[in-house]
């Protein structure tokens, strides 16, 4: 197959992100298929407002334009840099023969550069779904505007009349896609997923990660790696650190990451009185380096605030933490909270009770062999049900099957 594959945010393993696209599509090229990667190069310098450039990565053919971005930015800013990449990029796509388009969101404006393709090649699009958007935005007030709501939702019903095939990241996404109206049987579900071979626990090098901070050495560490989002509420963090400090617990929580959130959680752990302490918020680092910080990890953390449609996320933190035998903590109910009790992976933690969850990493850290129990079932979990590998055949499969099967206006499938 010749693919096309959109991606706003892509990221190699040298940068710091997800890399998710990376991975399912250098499977594909290993698997014989020709890969374009369309996608923006978010950072500010000498390419800032250039024009497209072609890099290859790992055999994918990786087209860059430059559209800078960061969770800083304003919602407006945002959408500004959601349409520009849109629009130039359905140019760029609908030149490059292929086979199939595959769009991934988010944002859910990657699904006009992918229906302008579909419909200029006459080729299918298949319409991959990372969050329950617009659901998610509206929940947390970004959207508050009567008029902005209803053109989201015809932006989503859009992207689901275009799409011939679909893939959900979670169950919950899957139901969003559901209440639309669309077709179950053409509806995949295919979580984020865990690279057992970049997390191999026996080839990561803990101490080139405490030998760089000291100050975390000889201490039980609580790691959260990714995003400082509003979404992400990571200033749960301090609070628990500050807990922690009051019970006399000797636990070390580190942050790592940047975003929107980053001066209001260091505000916060000074605040406090924890920063420097027991609390140490450290820039981002690549994706080759994750291995690294979790192997010297005793307990890895995926969080988000108490919003009940995060529930179904499927966040890239909590299959490396998994990946890696590393215990996962998280403060979030819905399919994954599931997953962790039924497999013994890790615990819940309580949203909006600090000491609580405070008292409970003490406890857990306090028993060794539970934690070493723990994170065997990590990363069997991961070996088992999260395989990169095992979950990019289910791409392949759903790709070919959309480019071999009858067009679905044939068969009465088509979303209503």
């Amino acid at each position: 197959m010749r693919i096309i594959y959109l991606h706003q945010y892509f990221n190699t393993p040298q940068m710091s992100g997800g890399t998710r696209s990376y991975e399912m599509a250098r499977r594909l090229v290993a698997s014989g298929h020709e890969v374009h990667m369309i996608t923006s190069w978010r950072e500010t310098g000498e390419l800032t407002g250039g024009d497209w450039f072609e890099t290859e990565e790992a055999g994918i053919r990786v087209h860059w334009l430059p559209v800078p971005y960061n969770n800083a930015m304003s919602f407006r800013e945002r959408l500004q840099a959601f349409f520009r990449f849109a629009l130039k990029s359905a140019r760029k796509a609908a030149g490059l023969p292929a086979d199939v388009v595959f769009a991934t969101s988010t944002p859910l404006t990657i699904a006009i550069p992918g229906a302008y393709t579909k419909w200029r090649q006459g080729i299918p699009m298949v319409f991959e779904i990372r969050d329950l958007w617009p659901e998610l935005p509206i929940a947390m007030g970004a959207l508050k505007n009567p008029i902005s709501k209803a053109m989201a939702h015809r932006l989503e019903s859009f992207a689901y009349r275009s799409s011939k095939r679909i893939v959900a990241l979670s169950p919950g996404m899957r139901d969003g896609v559901l209440r639309s109206g669309y077709p179950q049987a053409n509806i995949s579900v295919i979580p984020n997923s865990s690279d057992l071979d970049f997390f191999d626990p026996s080839s990561a090098a803990p101490e080139d990660f405490l030998s760089q901070h000291p100050e975390l050495r000889g201490y039980p560490l609580v790691v959260y790696t990714g995003t400082l989002g509003a979404i992400n509420g990571v200033d749960y963090v301090p609070r628990i650190a500050a807990a922690a400090r009051e019970q006399g617990l000797n636990i070390q929580f580190a942050v790592i990451g940047r975003g929107i959130d980053e001066s209001r959680i260091r505000e916060e752990a000074e605040r406090l009185g924890v920063l420097g302490y027991n609390f140490h918020l450290y820039p981002p680092i690549s994706k080759a380096e994750t291995p690294n910080v979790l192997a010297a990890a005793d307990i890895a953390l995926s969080l988000f605030i108490n919003l009940k449609p995060m529930w179904a996320n499927s966040a890239n933190k909590f299959f490396d933490a998994l990946a890696s035998g590393t215990p996962v903590a998280i403060n979030y109910s819905g399919w994954q909270a599931d997953t962790l009790n039924e497999s013994g992976a890790g615990i819940q933690l309580p949203p909006e009770e600090p000491h609580e969850a405070a008292r409970q990493l003490g406890e857990l850290l306090a028993h060794p062999d539970r934690l070493k129990e723990m994170g065997e079932a990590a990363r069997r979990l991961a070996e088992e049900k999260f395989s990169r590998d095992k979950l990019a055949d289910e791409l392949e499969s759903v790709l070919l099957d959309a480019v071999s099967s009858p067009d679905d206006s044939q068969t009465g499938t088509t979303p209503q």
